[in-house]
């Protein structure tokens, strides 16, 4: 218990290092589109359009004012952001590196539904964030486009046409349709790839479902992503980044495959539009709201939360060398090893 509680203050600590350098740097968020207040405590799927490696902190801006948002949030990210200072956190924070590639693809997806099954409902995670375009626009656009001419589909511009294997999976197993949601053995399938193995032994209703997807397109000024290095070094002029919601019903969204795929490429079709509007006027048309427009609001930081996280995050981290030394002090002396169970 103590573990995770330092893990989770850590977390949020080390989000609140990104947000406090990129809102310092008068790199201003602006959230704007419908009502997300119905969402906050339910279990609910985030899907995102995905432009550069600055999504993730303009996210954590944005969820962090709302209360209990990221200690009950799950990210699904590439595995190359396990080998990072962040990764390293999101590895103890339990969240989901999916592997890239086809030839890893198929064993990456039965690992998240295993994933979702063995820590994402244990741990009464709310909230799962999915970039389902599997990388940034700019390294995208041009395979997207070339398999749009293929398959007769739009070419997009501003967004690349999203995969739709990982949302499978996980309306798969924890969707409102899922089988195991219908009093039915539960067999989460991807394409010929059944992965019912993984889910044997669950009950027929123990399993908590979905509630909501909140669909989610982020917006840079002109069309020009902000990235890391202007929120560390702050090499841009001050921009509003908007973020626009849509909220959708989880019992809305198809469950069978061709449908559900049609749907996604809907909602990309739709961004499309709507970042078309947005780079043309600087901002976003309240006609793409599903639900009650809320016009746009500035995301406001806590200051003071951030100054006692830090002192709680700066405290446990200092004593992780002396716990080493003692630990090889002891095994020295006894040729044992003392397991602190704080050690995060």
């Amino acid at each position: 218990m103590v573990k995770w509680i330092v893990v989770t203050v850590k977390f949020i600590a080390l989000l609140w290092k990104r947000i406090l350098v990129q809102s310092t740097r008068a790199l201003v968020v602006v959230e704007v589109g419908d009502d997300i207040s119905e969402c906050l405590e339910e279990k609910t799927l985030i899907i995102a359009n995905h432009q550069s490696t600055a999504d993730v902190p303009l996210l954590f801006a944005c969820f962090n004012p709302k209360k209990h948002v990221l200690p009950n949030i799950m990210w699904i990210m590439d595995s190359l952001f396990k080998y990072t200072n962040f990764g390293v956190v999101s590895v103890l924070h339990k969240d989901f590196f999916i592997m890239s590639g086809k030839t890893k693809r198929d064993q990456s997806l039965q690992q998240l539904a295993k994933h979702i099954i063995d820590t994402y409902i244990p741990l009464k995670r709310r909230w799962m964030v999915l970039f389902p375009e599997g990388g940034f626009l700019r390294k995208r656009k041009a395979v997207s486009q070339k398999y749009a001419e293929k398959m007769s589909l739009p070419k997009l511009e501003n967004v690349s046409l999203p995969r739709v294997g990982a949302m499978q999976v996980i309306m798969d197993t924890v969707g409102p349709n899922s089988a195991i949601n219908n009093n039915a053995n539960m067999t989460a399938t991807t394409g010929k790839n059944s992965m019912g193995s993984q889910l044997s032994g669950k009950k027929p209703n123990s399993l908590p479902q979905l509630q909501y997807v909140l669909d989610i397109t982020i917006g840079y000024p002109n069309g020009w992503p902000i990235d890391l290095s202007h929120i560390v070094f702050g090499n841009r002029q001050p921009c509003q980044t908007v973020i626009f919601y849509r909220v959708y019903n989880a019992k809305e969204v198809p469950h069978n495959p061709e449908t559900l795929t049609q749907w996604l490429y809907d909602r990309w079709q739709e961004k499309e539009r709507m970042l078309e509007y947005f780079y043309e006027n600087g901002e976003f048309s309240a006609d793409f709201a599903c639900h009650s427009y809320q016009p746009p609001k500035v995301v406001v930081q806590d200051y003071l939360r951030f100054i006692i996280l830090h002192a709680f995050f700066i405290a446990s981290t200092l004593t992780l060398p002396l716990q080493i030394i003692v630990n090889i002090f002891n095994f020295i002396l006894n040729g044992s090893l003392i397991a602190y169970s704080c050690i995060a």
